[in-house]
């Protein structure tokens, strides 16, 4: 059977919360209209936009997210960006790590500016919306991906009403270090939700031992099954199988796989299946 909507009264994690999540991780690179509009259609009667400005290594950047809420959930959903960019914020290591949420650990500096930008209207419109005990829910790509896992950190570490129920991420590089990586996974491990698809390069940037991804993995294999694990030579053979796929662009393979598409495609189909 078909996945239809969000299911609103959720709480733990599904594959179908994922695929809905990753659609609402896509949206977020919509226009406003579009979200709103697609948002109502889910069953959200409140949005809110988020957009700010901020100077990282290179050429003044903006960060967008939006949030909508039911009499049942709030959600946040960051916008990320292309991998080209990532890399350039990643490839400048004159900055130092800042410091973590409640002074735990540190965070790279270039997620955490991004963050910082857009964190007080996140926090006030999670704030605000939850009138009702809703669950609370954090979702995004690659760059949204990284400002979702940190936001529902700094939320919970400053302000512990706000634990999110749910934190799905999809094509997110490393955000901090061993030690808030370790403060996340003590305090809501199970919450968190990291989908790696494949090859997608982004997750594996910036590199260890520096930055740390926290421990839940989601992995979606070269033939689109869902592991909670792969074992190390399971994986390399797994990863040259993906390589190989298209034998016209075997190097491509990494980007391709980092594709906000990808992801949806694959957690569709996953989601079917589960059904």
């Amino acid at each position: 059977m078909p996945v239809q909507t969000f299911d609103h009264t959720a709480t733990g994690y599904s594959v179908r919360q994922a695929y809905w999540m990753a659609e609402a991780a896509r949206l977020a690179y919509q226009p406003p209209d579009v979200i709103e509009q697609t948002a109502r259609e889910w069953g959200f009667d409140r949005v809110r936009h988020h957009e700010t400005t901020f100077r990282p290594p290179f050429p003044l950047e903006d960060t967008q997210a939006f949030t909508a809420a039911s009499d049942h959930m709030v959600l946040t959903a960051f916008r990320g960006t292309e991998p080209r960019k990532i890399q350039d914020w990643l490839s400048d290591a004159s900055t130092p790590p800042w410091p973590g949420p409640a002074g735990k650990g540190f965070v790279h500096y270039g997620f955490a500016e991004a963050l910082q930008s857009i964190h007080p209207q996140v926090h006030d419109a999670v704030a605000e919306f939850r009138d009702n005990d809703q669950t609370i829910w954090f979702t995004g790509h690659s760059l949204g991906g990284a400002l979702a896992a940190l936001a529902a950190m700094r939320l919970y570490f400053e302000d512990p009403r706000l634990l999110a129920d749910g934190v799905y991420t999809f094509g997110q590089p490393r955000v901090c270090d061993r030690a808030l990586a370790q403060a996340h996974d003590e305090a809501f491990r199970d919450r968190t939700h990291r989908f790696v698809n494949n090859n997608d390069i982004v997750t594996q940037v910036p590199p260890e031992p520096a930055f740390h991804h926290t421990r839940t993995l989601r992995y979606i294999d070269s033939s689109g099954q869902l592991r909670d694990r792969m074992p190390l030579l399971g994986g390399l053979a797994d990863r040259a199988k993906g390589l190989t796929a298209d034998a016209l662009a075997p190097t491509s393979d990494g980007v391709r796989d980092h594709f906000v598409n990808r992801y949806v495609e694959a957690l569709r189909a996953l989601s079917h299946q589960e059904a």
